[in-house]
């Protein structure tokens, strides 16, 4: 037996909620800087950012990591950490915390197992609700993630995480804030029916047919191969959603535009780039996200019921 003992009764939705919130701030902070590599390693070779960026060039995680920090000082892998963990605590809360609501919601009366289209139908939608609520602070940490700030004269576009809001919000309008959210809502309803979905079946099999009990190995299996299936089918959006979230004003016209001109200018394979680091930080950020959200529920639910309990 590992971790907490699962409570007598099911966990409520607030615990859920403020447990998948959590979970996911405490997964960012040990996976950041593979989010950050991700970011630079898919926006590397556009035009615009190939005269600033000359004199660095990224190869792989380490690599660019490792670059990083010699070029722009140990902290710049965690650039955007600050709008990385206010997104989780309202993003992950939403379609995660609430995808066991949403997905009993759509189970018809009556029937005692939800079928994969209504757990499909259920990620997307909590992936599409909280992307709607949480835009502002990915387009803030993305910037933040893939501004390059080289030696002295390398200038600081916003001061810190407020500021980016406030100048973003200044220099492009408020609608600057919610730049990329067709894409970012298409990604993150690919992304949370990847991961929500197949943590769940994998979980759901591997307790009926006895191969493990509801503990630690079972939640890592089962996160393993949901992070796994995430980053192959979520890769190619989100290549694109970087760029046009991280792109100048005009640069493309819309996010298909900006697809087609990936495709034209650097092929196919673009949509795969950062595929590594992508894969090493879902696969390493599940794990530790649903293993603590796991833990973080029976913990919740032992204090809620030591609260409630007369003696």
């Amino acid at each position: 037996m590992v971790g907490l003992k699962p409570s007598e009764l099911p966990p409520t939705t607030a615990v859920k909620f403020l447990g998948a919130g959590t979970a996911a701030c405490f997964a960012d902070l040990l996976t950041f800087p593979l989010d950050t590599a991700k970011v630079r390693l898919q926006i590397q070779g556009e035009k615009q950012r190939a005269q600033v960026a000359r004199s660095v060039q990224y190869r792989g995680v380490l690599g660019t990591i490792l670059t990083m920090v010699r070029t722009e000082g140990p902290r710049s892998p965690y650039n955007g950490l600050v709008a990385g963990l206010q997104r989780q605590m309202s993003f992950a809360s939403i379609r995660i915390g609430l995808y066991d609501s949403v997905k009993q919601f759509y189970t018809p009366k009556g029937s005692d197992h939800s079928s994969i289209t209504i757990r499909i139908l259920a990620g997307g939608t909590t992936g599409a609700m909280a992307v709607t609520c949480a835009q502002p602070t990915d387009v803030v940490k993305v910037r933040f993630q893939a501004s390059m700030h080289l030696g002295l004269g390398g200038n600081r576009k916003y001061n810190g995480t407020m500021d980016a809001y406030r100048t973003i919000a200044r220099e492009e309008g408020v609608k600057g804030l919610w730049k990329g959210t067709l894409p970012n809502i298409t990604r993150n309803a690919i992304v949370n029916c990847a991961e929500m979905v197949t943590y769940d079946i994998i979980k759901e099999k591997l307790l009926e047919y006895r191969l493990l009990t509801d503990n630690f190995p079972c939640h890592f299996i089962s996160a393993f191969g949901a992070g796994f299936c995430a980053t192959v089918v979520a890769s190619p959006v989100d290549v694109v959603k970087t760029r046009y979230m991280n792109s100048s004003p005009g640069q493309y016209r819309s996010p298909l535009d900006c697809m087609l001109k990936m495709v034209a200018q650097e092929g196919p394979t673009a949509f795969y780039k950062g595929f590594t680091p992508s894969f090493l930080r879902l696969g390493a950020w599940n794990v530790v996200m649903f293993v603590t959200y796991e833990q973080l529920k029976r913990a919740l639910m032992k204090v809620q019921m030591l609260r409630e309990s007369p003696f």
